[in-house]
């Protein structure tokens, strides 16, 4: 009995009492259940309040976290647009390192002079060539300060690009210039009768001479003295065979007492190619080449162009 008491001591009794004759129902439960009923209550008030707190202050915040959103995707949207202009910026240097090699080819550069010739501009910070360091730059530098450093350095690079295709283009028009000069012998030989007044070896009077004859051996191959075209191919009673080659900026070279033209009328000749061979045709006293060098109509003094 006595044990029987201390288990009920245990519990508490809870009486039913119904409306009318029904029966009193009687339950007995722990007594921890109540206790453990009032700590859950407190626990779920506790935290349905704190679940209420954040959704306010996170509903707060709801303007907030729209501005940043909107600002992560302005600077995303410039970042973007940054990484463009750097690739283009690149391709400008590209674009200049490629008129440095052209440069420096047409003036015969070698490898072992100083590369820092024709340089034009001074070129980029290597931070700024790479898109991927341009991008992490981007978080450290206001994007504006960013986009007048680019602005500036682009027009640096059109300045050096422009001044670059002046320069080329005076080198291109010099390169052409030079390779339509006369600037070599036509013919192996000796100068036999140089330019200007002498006594004319079949009357003995004095008379303008308009080129130089170089005697040689018959059948000797003539070669251009520069590039050219082929403008005339024609018969003279005085000069024989004559062919007469146009070079541009008012060149022009004759060849005569020629033994056969090599070549055709409007052909594109080479500098050193073979256009003819030595003959004794025309007016002439043996095998020779009469050659002529005529500046804006003008004859003028063939050695004069002739390079040693």
């Amino acid at each position: 009995m006595l044990k029987e008491s201390h288990k009920s001591s245990r519990k508490i009794t809870i009486l039913v009492v119904p409306d009318g004759l029904n029966r009193v129902k009687q339950f007995s439960v722990p007594k921890f259940l109540p206790v453990l009923m009032m700590l859950f209550l407190f626990a779920s008030t506790v935290f349905l309040f704190e679940l209420i707190r954040d959704y306010h202050r996170m509903k707060s915040r709801m303007p907030r976290l729209a501005h940043l959103e909107k600002e992560n995707q302005r600077q995303r949207i410039q970042g973007i647009h940054l990484a463009r202009r750097f690739d283009h910026i690149t391709g400008k240097m590209n674009v200049l390192n490629e008129f440095d090699r052209k440069l420096k080819i047409m003036v015969n550069l070698e490898k072992g002079e100083d590369k820092s010739q024709f340089t034009g501009v001074g070129g980029p910070d290597p931070v700024l060539a790479d898109s991927n360091h341009a991008m992490a730059k981007i978080h450290g530098e206001p994007v504006r300060s960013m986009n007048r450093a680019l602005d500036n350095f682009d027009h640096e690079i059109e300045l050096g690009k422009e001044d670059k295709a002046e320069f080329y283009k005076f080198l291109e028009n010099q390169k052409m210039l030079l390779a339509s000069m006369p600037s070599i012998r036509p013919a192996m030989g000796w100068i036999s009768s140089g330019f200007g007044y002498r006594g004319s070896p079949f009357t003995g009077e004095r008379e303008f001479h308009n080129g130089i004859d170089i005697a040689t051996r018959m059948g000797s191959s003539v070669v251009a003295p520069a590039d050219g075209i082929v403008s005339s191919i024609i018969r003279d009673h005085r000069y024989g065979s004559l062919l007469i080659i146009k070079h541009g900026y008012g060149l022009v070279t004759r060849y005569g007492h020629l033994k056969k033209a090599l070549v055709k009328k409007w052909q594109h000749v080479r500098l050193g190619e073979v256009i003819a061979l030595v003959g004794n045709s025309g007016r002439s006293t043996g095998p020779q080449l009469h050659y002529e060098v005529h500046l804006n109509r003008v004859p003028v003094d063939p050695v004069r162009y002739m390079l040693n």
